[in-house]
């Protein structure tokens, strides 16, 4: 543990480089970035009002009922790193007129004042983690952020007392002054008098509604630091034994991650025989490549490709204010069906979920939420896994290189196909689960290892059918996170150098879940440079624009905003009704889903 605070304290938070002298190449300063200091004493910035930081992304559909609401913590997160997590005793909002609610909304709000780092945090309830998320970075006069989460999913968990643990790992020193002053505050919304009549009886019964049990995949109170585990190198497996009661018809296991100090700029890591070449023995490698595999009782039974979210004090932390990246306030989480598997684990004794990340470095935290839905009217249902396929990963690395400058392009293709049955009140149902993901990497080293280009694609499918006695229900995702990143350096003499980076980061989506399509198209592009001189940030400039496009059923939302160094230039928001939205056009239609897998199969050559 004690390497790993050391290793936590130089977090790395800006993407910059080394002076010339070192003729280092990009990763060598990555993990000297905590060195690096925002000059926030420029007397310029003392009159200058709190700055207002957000994500973009599109408002919660509330419905129209007045919420009830309850502050649930409020603390002061100065030097908290590596001690026990913050923790509050929950409550049910036991007052409210209405105990039927059809939204939950978590509201995370936070100031904070002074010099400090982005911070890692995470919130569990009952040991089921409900958000992770980075803070902001201050600026002397002071900044305000606010996370809003749609948590209805945890319904099940939020209906009886809890235990609320926070852990937000902060340093303050004479040098790093900020506190981060936090409030979560829980918003309950009754259901409407009247709500939507559902189109299949058959989805009273659970498929499209919040789990009846949520089981904590995660590290037990007490401890230090978080209860997630962390995963430290390529072989290092994180294990957690578990037990389901035995009248279980459906489980999904939601997955959260984020990667750190050697890895947070994983999709930049160069090959190892290009490092092993130029004897650069501080540089964080393993390719490119980073895959999260997990296990039950040994079985691979699903993977994660994970989105590249760039932290607030990544690449180049002027880019940032405002405007944060993408999925930093809000880290996404990532769900994996197990419901064909449950035939194996419908036995009332314990079993064993694995955690591991191909290619890994020190660092990732990673942990888990086991959904499952209970069949009321039995008090066991069986199951059996018929179907088995998980094809190892195909990976194929082409470097070119001499010396410290080089190409190299990395692809990856993964595909997991499962099938089983579950014999409850609901009949007997077969589901198959089938995922496919796709990696593409272009890497481009030049000027003496101090440029680097990034090109990368990275793709999923994950679609689940259910097929019921009368119907086929549908789950489909669809996903491209596309990134390009450009970073050099140009010298300034006088021992100072100019660090300039542009970047487009690209969380793109379209899914059906049942009768309700949705597409997402959120597009963020940012050029920056910093003037550096010893380790201080001297002067700079960061300007972000972004794009965010959603159609769903019923609703759709547009925002196109853009920032620089604070400002926000203009901010155009734009919603309209089921009426005015177009169609989402996901890949596979309700239409004959397992002739439309059949061909993808193929397609694909399986």
């Amino acid at each position: 543990m004690a390497l790993i605070m050391a290793a936590f304290f130089i977090f790395s938070l800006f993407l910059l480089y080394q002076p010339f002298t070192s003729n280092a190449n990009l990763h060598q300063t990555y993990l000297l970035g905590s060195q690096l200091l925002l000059n926030n004493s420029n007397p310029i910035t003392k009159d200058i009002p709190v700055t207002t930081f957000f994500q973009v992304t599109k408002p919660i559909k509330l419905p129209k009922t007045k919420p009830c609401s309850s502050l649930v913590l409020q603390h002061d997160f100065g030097y908290t790193y590596g001690k026990s997590p913050v923790l509050a005793h929950y409550k049910p909002p036991h007052d409210c007129p209405s105990q039927n609610f059809s939204k939950i909304v978590l509201e995370w709000k936070a100031t904070c004042k002074g010099r400090q780092f982005d911070r890692i945090f995470g919130v569990w309830l009952g040991g089921v983690e409900i958000l992770r998320s980075c803070t902001a970075e201050p600026r002397a006069t002071g900044i305000v952020w606010t996370v809003e989460k749609d948590i209805t999913r945890y319904t099940s968990m939020l209906k009886e007392p809890q235990t609320l643990a926070v852990y937000l790992g902060n340093l303050i020193d004479s040098t790093y002054t900020g506190i981060y002053h936090v409030n979560i505050t829980l918003h309950f919304y009754p259901a409407e008098e009247h709500p939507q009549h559902r189109k299949h009886a058959d989805l009273e019964s659970g498929y499209d509604s919040p789990a009846h049990l949520i089981l904590p995949i995660s590290r037990n109170l007490p401890l230090n630091d978080g209860q997630w585990f962390v995963v430290q190198n390529s072989t290092d497996v994180q294990l957690k034994k578990f037990s389901i009661p035995r009248n279980v018809y459906k489980a999904v296991l939601e997955v959260y991650l984020s990667p750190h100090q050697n890895d947070e700029f994983w999709y930049g890591n160069p090959p190892n025989d290009y490092l092993l070449a130029n004897n650069l023995t501080n540089t964080p490698g393993n390719g490119p490549f980073r895959e999260i595999v997990v296990t039950l009782d040994d079985m691979v039974v699903g993977a994660v490709f994970p989105f590249t979210v760039i932290y607030t004090g990544g690449v180049n932390p002027l880019l940032w204010r405002p405007i944060t990246g993408i999925g930093s306030f809000d880290l996404p989480s990532y769900d994996i069906e197990l419901t064909p598997f449950l035939g194996n684990i419908l036995d009332g004794k314990q079993h064993e979920f694995g955690f591991g990340v191909t290619n890994a470095l020190d660092l990732w935290y990673i942990d888990a939420n086991l959904h499952v839905w209970l069949d009321s009217k039995s008090l066991e249902t069986k199951g059996k896994l018929i179907e088995y396929y998980s094809f190892p990963t195909k990976v194929s690395l082409v470097s070119n290189f001499s010396a410290l400058n080089g190409t190299f392009f990395t692809s990856v293709q993964r595909t997991l196909n499962y099938s089983g049955w579950v014999e409850s009140s609901h009949g007997k149902v077969m589901t198959n689960s089938f995922q496919h993901f796709t990696f593409t990497n272009f890497m481009h080293m030049g000027n003496s290892g101090n440029l680097q280009i990034l090109n990368q694609t990275i793709t999923s499918n994950h679609t689940v059918y259910h097929n019921l006695p009368s119907y086929i229900y549908t789950d489909t995702l669809y996903q491209s996170f596309p990134l390009y990143l450009y970073t050099d350096n140009v010298d300034q003499g006088n021992n100072s150098y100019m660090s300039v980076a542009n970047l487009s980061l690209g969380f793109n989506e379209e899914s059906q879940l049942g009768s309700v399509t949705s597409s997402l198209k959120n597009v963020q592009s940012g050029q920056g440079y910093m003037i550096v001189k010893g380790n201080l940030v001297t002067s700079g400039l960061g300007s972000t624009q972004q794009v965010y496009k959603y159609v769903g059923t019923g609703d759709c939302f547009f925002r196109n905003v853009s920032s620089s160094n604070y400002t926000v230039l203009y901010d155009k928001i734009h919603l309209c009704s089921g009426s005015q939205r177009q169609g989402s056009g996901f890949r596979f239609g309700r239409s004959q889903p397992f002739a439309a897998r059949k061909a993808f199969l193929e397609e694909i050559g399986i």
